[in-house]
This record gives C-alpha cells, structure tokens and sequence, in this order.
C-alpha cells in the first residue's frame, strides 16, 4: 500500500508539472499578445497619476486683510453654522468641493500661527455633501491671523468616499504664511472655511476657486 501511495505521489506532481508548463506556455503567449494594451495601460496610469499629484506654484495675492482659498474646487456652501472648538460658536462657513480632477494640496488662508490641531476619526461618505463633516474622518486647522491682526480663520480637512488619507504638513504652533503648502487630501473631497461674522465673503455659490490665489473673503 506505500509503494502504490508513493507511485500516486509521483504521478501527481508529474501531472501538477505538466500542468503548470501548459499554463505557463499559454499564459506567457497570452500576456505577449496583449503586451501592448498593457503597455498602453501603464501610460495612461502614469499620465493619470502625474496630473492628479500636481502641484503648481500659486500666484498668493499680496493684498491687506484678505483669505485666500485654501483649495481647489467648487464652491457649493456658502452659510453660517456653529464651530464650537475653535471659532467658538457661530461664524460664517465657505465649503469646497474637490472633484478627482482638482489639485489635492491645500494652502494656508493666512498668515499666522497653528493654534487648534484636532484630527477625528469617522466614516468615508461620500464628500458631496456639504454637511459630510458631521460624519467623515476630518481634521480642523485653527489659525491665528497675523495678517489680518487678530482673526480666527478654521479650515477642515474633510476625507470621503474615495479620498480617505489626508496628510497635514502642519502641527500646532507651526508659523503658516498665506499660500503656503499646508496639507494634502488624497483623491478628493471636501475642505470647509470657518470665518468670522465680519468677514465679508468675496465669493458666491458655483465659483471655482484656486487654491493659494482666489481670494475668498476680506476684512475691510
């Protein structure tokens, strides 16, 4: 019985070999023959890939008083809500859409200092909702403005369906100036602005606005 055992070994991992040179032949013609749709694949993924990591300079706007965006996309919420962890309480709030197609990095809106650094872990919703930040992992950046003297200015880095890594190049007390590289939400997603009352909004809903250079709002 362990001779016809060891002969029923044998003939199995014949068979398995021949098996696995059959499949590596015709494997191997297969591959060749659509090398060049991968070929052509591997193009297009790399094309992709350095478009969506660009990373143009911005053209920071010099002006007195002023916030620029700090991202890329669409302006789709203009309101005033409730921030109690930073802002205090009521302010104004611009938000941003960033589709898959904008620049993913984020600049600073002012000059100042990195007062507030809250990163909340949450779910990955889909970030077309203005109000996603109820529910999505997200971090809030509070500044304290230097330029303009004295005022708060929040940002919050909202994750989404696609988008769940956002990377911050900032901690707290870290010195920012206005257009500088502050943060990165990979593929997308969402990044809101939290204003004072008195700040007058220089945007409206529908705009699309460039990070480090559109500016969104004033203090007059």
């Amino acid at each position: 019985m362990a001779g016809i055992k060891l002969v029923g070994l044998a003939l199995a991992a014949v068979l398995l070999l021949l098996g696995a040179a059959w499949l590596g032949e015709h494997l191997a013609a297969f591959v060749l023959a659509i090398s060049s749709v991968l070929f052509g694949l591997w193009i297009v993924f790399a094309l992709f890939t350095f478009y969506f990591f660009r990373d143009p300079d911005p053209m920071t706007p010099t002006g007195a008083n002023l916030v620029i965006a700090p991202g890329h996309g669409k302006v789709d919420a203009i309101d005033t809500t409730t921030e109690p962890d930073f802002m205090g309480g009521e302010c104004q709030r611009i938000s941003i859409f960033l589709s898959v197609f904008d620049i993913h990095v984020q600049n600073a809106p002012v000059t100042g200092r990195i007062a507030y650094f809250k990163h909340t872990p949450g779910l990955y919703l889909n970030a077309l909702s203005a109000d996603s930040a109820k529910f999505n992992e997200n971090v809030l950046i509070g500044i304290d403005s230097v330029e303009p003297r004295g005022e708060k200015i929040g940002v919050r880095l909202i994750a989404g369906l696609i988008a769940r890594r956002i990377v911050p190049w900032i901690s707290q007390n870290d010195a920012v100036h206005r257009g500088e590289r502050i943060s990165l939400i990979q593929f997308g997603s969402r990044v809101d602005v939290y204003l004072p009352k008195h700040a007058k909004i220089k945007v409206n809903l529908g705009d699309k606005v460039i990070g480090g250079e559109t500016v969104i709002a004033s203090f007059d």
